[in-house]
Protein backbone atom coordinates (compact mmCIF):
# COMPACT_ATOMS: atom_id res chain seq x y z
CA UNK A 1 0.00 0.00 0.00
CA UNK A 2 2.77 2.41 0.94
CA UNK A 3 4.64 1.59 -2.26
CA UNK A 4 1.53 2.28 -4.34
CA UNK A 5 1.04 5.67 -2.67
CA UNK A 6 4.69 6.49 -3.18
CA UNK A 7 4.46 5.63 -6.91
CA UNK A 8 1.31 7.77 -7.28
CA UNK A 9 3.02 10.68 -5.52
CA UNK A 10 6.09 10.40 -7.76
CA UNK A 11 3.88 10.22 -10.87
CA UNK A 12 1.95 13.32 -9.76
CA UNK A 13 5.19 15.14 -8.99
CA UNK A 14 6.56 14.27 -12.43
CA UNK A 15 3.40 15.53 -14.22
CA UNK A 16 3.38 18.75 -12.18
CA UNK A 17 7.06 19.36 -12.96
CA UNK A 18 6.46 18.70 -16.65
CA UNK A 19 3.61 21.20 -16.78
CA UNK A 20 5.76 23.76 -15.06
CA UNK A 21 8.46 23.29 -17.67
CA UNK A 22 6.13 23.86 -20.64
CA UNK A 23 6.51 27.16 -22.53
CA UNK A 24 4.37 29.94 -21.09
CA UNK A 25 2.51 30.34 -24.39
CA UNK A 26 1.14 26.81 -24.19
CA UNK A 27 -0.31 27.51 -20.74
CA UNK A 28 -1.68 30.95 -21.61
CA UNK A 29 -5.15 31.48 -20.24
CA UNK A 30 -5.32 35.27 -20.20
CA UNK A 31 -7.01 37.16 -23.00
CA UNK A 32 -5.70 40.65 -23.71
CA UNK A 33 -8.37 42.83 -25.30
CA UNK A 34 -7.04 45.51 -27.64
CA UNK A 35 -9.30 48.55 -27.83
CA UNK A 36 -9.20 50.03 -31.33
CA UNK A 37 -10.86 53.36 -32.10
CA UNK A 38 -11.75 54.67 -35.54
CA UNK A 39 -9.03 57.31 -35.81
CA UNK A 40 -7.97 57.56 -39.44
CA UNK A 41 -5.36 57.49 -40.74
CA UNK A 42 -3.99 55.75 -37.62
CA UNK A 43 -6.80 53.20 -37.75
CA UNK A 44 -9.19 52.95 -40.69
CA UNK A 45 -12.40 50.96 -40.25
CA UNK A 46 -14.11 51.56 -43.59
CA UNK A 47 -13.46 52.46 -47.22
CA UNK A 48 -10.87 51.44 -49.81
CA UNK A 49 -7.99 52.03 -47.34
CA UNK A 50 -9.56 49.92 -44.60
CA UNK A 51 -6.91 48.32 -42.39
CA UNK A 52 -4.06 50.34 -43.91
CA UNK A 53 -3.62 52.81 -41.06
CA UNK A 54 -0.38 53.07 -39.10
CA UNK A 55 -1.81 51.41 -35.98
CA UNK A 56 -3.62 48.84 -38.14
CA UNK A 57 -0.23 47.68 -39.37
CA UNK A 58 1.48 47.95 -35.98
CA UNK A 59 -0.97 45.82 -33.99
CA UNK A 60 -0.31 42.47 -35.79
CA UNK A 61 3.44 42.95 -35.22
CA UNK A 62 2.88 43.58 -31.53
CA UNK A 63 0.55 40.58 -31.18
CA UNK A 64 3.11 38.34 -32.87
CA UNK A 65 5.67 39.34 -30.24
CA UNK A 66 3.32 38.66 -27.31
CA UNK A 67 2.59 34.92 -27.67
CA UNK A 68 2.03 34.56 -23.92
CA UNK A 69 -1.48 36.02 -24.36
CA UNK A 70 -4.57 35.25 -26.34
CA UNK A 71 -5.56 38.41 -28.20
CA UNK A 72 -8.95 39.91 -28.90
CA UNK A 73 -9.53 43.07 -30.95
CA UNK A 74 -12.53 45.18 -30.04
CA UNK A 75 -13.71 48.22 -32.02
CA UNK A 76 -14.92 50.93 -29.63
CA UNK A 77 -15.74 54.61 -29.68
CA UNK A 78 -13.73 57.05 -27.59
CA UNK A 79 -16.06 57.07 -24.58
CA UNK A 80 -16.44 53.29 -24.44
CA UNK A 81 -12.70 52.77 -24.81
CA UNK A 82 -11.87 55.02 -21.86
CA UNK A 83 -14.63 53.44 -19.78
CA UNK A 84 -13.14 49.97 -20.32
CA UNK A 85 -9.58 51.12 -19.64
CA UNK A 86 -10.64 52.63 -16.31
CA UNK A 87 -12.55 49.50 -15.30
CA UNK A 88 -10.89 46.53 -13.55
CA UNK A 89 -10.37 44.68 -16.85
CA UNK A 90 -7.50 43.42 -18.99
CA UNK A 91 -7.62 45.92 -21.84
CA UNK A 92 -5.03 47.98 -23.69
CA UNK A 93 -5.15 50.86 -26.17
CA UNK A 94 -2.41 51.21 -28.77
CA UNK A 95 -2.54 54.96 -29.31
CA UNK A 96 -2.84 57.11 -26.20
CA UNK A 97 -1.37 60.43 -25.20
CA UNK A 98 0.10 60.49 -21.71
CA UNK A 99 -1.53 63.05 -19.43
CA UNK A 100 -1.21 63.47 -15.64
CA UNK A 101 -4.92 62.75 -15.19
CA UNK A 102 -4.78 59.55 -17.22
CA UNK A 103 -1.62 58.37 -15.49
CA UNK A 104 -3.57 58.17 -12.22
CA UNK A 105 -5.70 55.31 -13.51
CA UNK A 106 -3.98 53.91 -16.63
CA UNK A 107 -0.55 52.31 -16.82
CA UNK A 108 1.51 53.52 -19.79
CA UNK A 109 4.28 51.97 -21.84
CA UNK A 110 7.42 53.74 -22.89
CA UNK A 111 6.79 55.80 -26.05
CA UNK A 112 5.77 53.55 -28.93
CA UNK A 113 6.17 56.13 -31.70
CA UNK A 114 5.90 59.86 -32.30
CA UNK A 115 3.45 61.91 -34.35
CA UNK A 116 3.24 65.52 -35.40
CA UNK A 117 1.63 67.41 -32.52
CA UNK A 118 -1.88 68.79 -32.60
CA UNK A 119 -2.21 72.16 -34.26
CA UNK A 120 -4.67 74.57 -35.81
CA UNK A 121 -5.97 74.24 -39.37
CA UNK A 122 -7.57 77.15 -41.20
CA UNK A 123 -8.79 77.68 -44.73
CA UNK A 124 -6.15 79.23 -46.93
CA UNK A 125 -8.55 82.07 -47.73
CA UNK A 126 -8.60 82.98 -44.00
CA UNK A 127 -4.82 83.19 -43.66
CA UNK A 128 -4.77 86.97 -43.27
CA UNK A 129 -7.37 86.84 -40.49
CA UNK A 130 -5.13 84.53 -38.45
CA UNK A 131 -1.93 86.52 -39.13
CA UNK A 132 -2.11 88.60 -35.88
CA UNK A 133 -1.86 85.39 -33.85
CA UNK A 134 0.99 83.77 -35.78
CA UNK A 135 4.58 84.17 -34.57
CA UNK A 136 7.48 82.34 -36.24
CA UNK A 137 5.07 80.05 -38.06
CA UNK A 138 3.19 79.01 -34.92
CA UNK A 139 -0.21 80.04 -33.56
CA UNK A 140 -0.45 81.61 -30.12
CA UNK A 141 -3.50 79.65 -28.98
CA UNK A 142 -4.16 81.84 -25.93
CA UNK A 143 -4.26 85.02 -27.98
CA UNK A 144 -6.43 83.38 -30.60
CA UNK A 145 -8.95 82.24 -28.00
CA UNK A 146 -8.91 85.68 -26.35
CA UNK A 147 -9.99 87.29 -29.60
CA UNK A 148 -13.54 88.64 -29.53
CA UNK A 149 -14.86 86.60 -32.45
CA UNK A 150 -12.78 83.44 -31.97
CA UNK A 151 -14.51 80.15 -32.80
CA UNK A 152 -12.40 77.02 -32.51
CA UNK A 153 -13.71 73.57 -33.45
CA UNK A 154 -12.66 70.72 -31.14
CA UNK A 155 -13.55 67.05 -30.82
CA UNK A 156 -15.49 66.71 -27.58
CA UNK A 157 -13.83 64.83 -24.69
CA UNK A 158 -10.58 64.34 -26.61
CA UNK A 159 -7.21 65.01 -25.00
CA UNK A 160 -4.91 67.16 -27.12
CA UNK A 161 -2.03 66.84 -24.66
CA UNK A 162 -1.49 68.52 -21.25
CA UNK A 163 -0.45 71.94 -22.60
CA UNK A 164 -3.41 72.39 -24.96
CA UNK A 165 -5.91 70.74 -22.58
CA UNK A 166 -4.99 73.25 -19.88
CA UNK A 167 -5.68 76.21 -22.14
CA UNK A 168 -8.96 74.82 -23.40
CA UNK A 169 -10.15 74.28 -19.82
CA UNK A 170 -9.66 77.98 -19.08
CA UNK A 171 -11.32 79.23 -22.27
CA UNK A 172 -14.74 80.80 -22.50
CA UNK A 173 -16.95 77.84 -23.57
CA UNK A 174 -18.71 80.08 -26.09
CA UNK A 175 -15.47 80.30 -28.08
CA UNK A 176 -15.22 76.54 -28.45
CA UNK A 177 -17.39 74.43 -30.72
CA UNK A 178 -17.14 70.85 -29.45
CA UNK A 179 -18.50 68.13 -31.70
CA UNK A 180 -19.44 64.62 -30.62
CA UNK A 181 -19.91 61.50 -32.68
CA UNK A 182 -17.68 59.18 -34.73
CA UNK A 183 -17.40 61.71 -37.57
CA UNK A 184 -16.78 64.73 -35.35
CA UNK A 185 -13.73 66.07 -37.17
CA UNK A 186 -15.34 65.72 -40.59
CA UNK A 187 -18.36 67.66 -39.35
CA UNK A 188 -16.12 70.40 -37.95
CA UNK A 189 -14.34 70.76 -41.29
CA UNK A 190 -17.71 71.16 -43.01
CA UNK A 191 -18.68 73.84 -40.48
CA UNK A 192 -15.40 75.59 -41.19
CA UNK A 193 -16.06 75.48 -44.95
CA UNK A 194 -19.46 77.10 -44.32
CA UNK A 195 -17.82 79.92 -42.33
CA UNK A 196 -19.20 78.85 -38.95
CA UNK A 197 -15.69 78.26 -37.55
CA UNK A 198 -12.41 80.10 -37.97
CA UNK A 199 -10.16 77.19 -37.11
CA UNK A 200 -10.15 73.47 -36.27
CA UNK A 201 -7.87 71.84 -33.71
CA UNK A 202 -6.40 68.42 -34.47
CA UNK A 203 -3.68 66.25 -35.95
CA UNK A 204 -2.60 67.30 -39.44
CA UNK A 205 -2.66 63.73 -40.78
CA UNK A 206 -6.21 63.24 -39.49
CA UNK A 207 -7.37 66.62 -40.80
CA UNK A 208 -5.95 65.90 -44.26
CA UNK A 209 -7.59 62.47 -44.35
CA UNK A 210 -10.98 63.72 -43.15
CA UNK A 211 -10.87 66.71 -45.52
CA UNK A 212 -10.63 64.33 -48.48
CA UNK A 213 -13.55 62.29 -47.12
CA UNK A 214 -15.61 65.51 -47.01
CA UNK A 215 -14.68 66.53 -50.55
CA UNK A 216 -12.34 69.26 -49.32
CA UNK A 217 -8.96 69.69 -51.00
CA UNK A 218 -6.31 69.49 -48.23
CA UNK A 219 -4.28 72.03 -50.20
CA UNK A 220 -7.01 74.57 -49.41
CA UNK A 221 -6.07 74.25 -45.73
CA UNK A 222 -3.05 75.57 -43.83
CA UNK A 223 -1.79 73.88 -40.67
CA UNK A 224 -0.03 75.78 -37.87
CA UNK A 225 1.76 74.24 -34.87
CA UNK A 226 0.89 75.79 -31.51
CA UNK A 227 3.30 78.03 -29.61
CA UNK A 228 4.58 76.35 -26.46
CA UNK A 229 4.13 72.76 -27.67
CA UNK A 230 6.78 70.36 -28.89
CA UNK A 231 6.82 69.68 -32.61
CA UNK A 232 6.06 66.01 -31.94
CA UNK A 233 3.92 64.15 -29.44
CA UNK A 234 4.83 60.72 -28.16
CA UNK A 235 2.18 58.04 -28.46
CA UNK A 236 2.03 55.35 -25.79
CA UNK A 237 0.29 52.04 -25.26
CA UNK A 238 -1.99 52.26 -22.25
CA UNK A 239 -3.43 49.34 -20.27
CA UNK A 240 -5.91 49.04 -17.44
CA UNK A 241 -4.16 49.63 -14.11
CA UNK A 242 -4.55 46.09 -12.82
CA UNK A 243 -2.03 43.38 -12.02
CA UNK A 244 -2.58 41.94 -15.52
CA UNK A 245 -2.27 45.36 -17.15
CA UNK A 246 0.93 46.23 -15.30
CA UNK A 247 2.51 42.90 -16.21
CA UNK A 248 1.47 43.33 -19.85
CA UNK A 249 3.14 46.75 -19.99
CA UNK A 250 6.38 45.19 -18.75
CA UNK A 251 6.22 42.72 -21.64
CA UNK A 252 5.20 45.44 -24.12
CA UNK A 253 8.14 47.64 -23.11
CA UNK A 254 10.51 44.76 -23.87
CA UNK A 255 8.88 44.24 -27.26
CA UNK A 256 9.10 47.94 -28.14
CA UNK A 257 12.86 47.77 -27.67
CA UNK A 258 13.23 44.88 -30.09
CA UNK A 259 10.86 45.49 -33.01
CA UNK A 260 12.08 47.66 -35.92
CA UNK A 261 10.73 51.21 -35.99
CA UNK A 262 11.34 51.96 -39.66
CA UNK A 263 8.13 50.40 -41.09
CA UNK A 264 6.03 52.25 -38.50
CA UNK A 265 7.74 55.56 -39.24
CA UNK A 266 7.36 55.15 -42.99
CA UNK A 267 3.69 54.21 -42.60
CA UNK A 268 2.93 57.34 -40.58
CA UNK A 269 5.06 59.61 -42.76
CA UNK A 270 3.15 58.51 -45.87
CA UNK A 271 0.09 60.41 -44.59
CA UNK A 272 1.95 63.73 -44.25
CA UNK A 273 2.40 66.30 -46.98
CA UNK A 274 5.81 66.02 -48.72
CA UNK A 275 7.53 68.84 -46.80
CA UNK A 276 6.50 67.62 -43.35
CA UNK A 277 7.17 64.00 -44.38
CA UNK A 278 10.79 64.78 -45.14
CA UNK A 279 11.20 66.69 -41.87
CA UNK A 280 9.54 63.95 -39.82
CA UNK A 281 11.84 61.23 -41.13
CA UNK A 282 14.88 63.48 -40.70
CA UNK A 283 13.95 64.24 -37.08
CA UNK A 284 13.33 60.58 -36.22
CA UNK A 285 16.58 60.01 -34.25
CA UNK A 286 15.65 62.84 -31.86
CA UNK A 287 12.11 61.68 -31.07
CA UNK A 288 12.90 60.02 -27.75
CA UNK A 289 15.86 62.06 -26.58
CA UNK A 290 13.81 64.79 -24.91
CA UNK A 291 11.65 64.52 -21.79
CA UNK A 292 9.23 61.57 -22.04
CA UNK A 293 6.10 63.29 -20.70
CA UNK A 294 4.34 64.26 -23.92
Amino acid sequence: MACRLKRRFLRLFFITSLLGALPLSSQAEETLTWLVRDLPPMTIFEGPQKGQGTVDQFLPILIEHLPEYRHQILHVNRARGMQMLLAPSFTCDLSLLWTPARAKSIVFSTPAFAVLSNGVAIRRSQQDALAPFVVDGKVDLEKLLDARDARLGVVAERSYGPFIDERLQHTDPHKLTPHYGNDALGSLLQMQRLGRLEAVLGYWTEIRYQARQQGIDPNDLIFYPITGTALYQRIHIGCSDTAQGRQAIEHIDQVLQSIPQEPLLQSYASWLDPVLREQYLKDNPQFFEDSPGQ
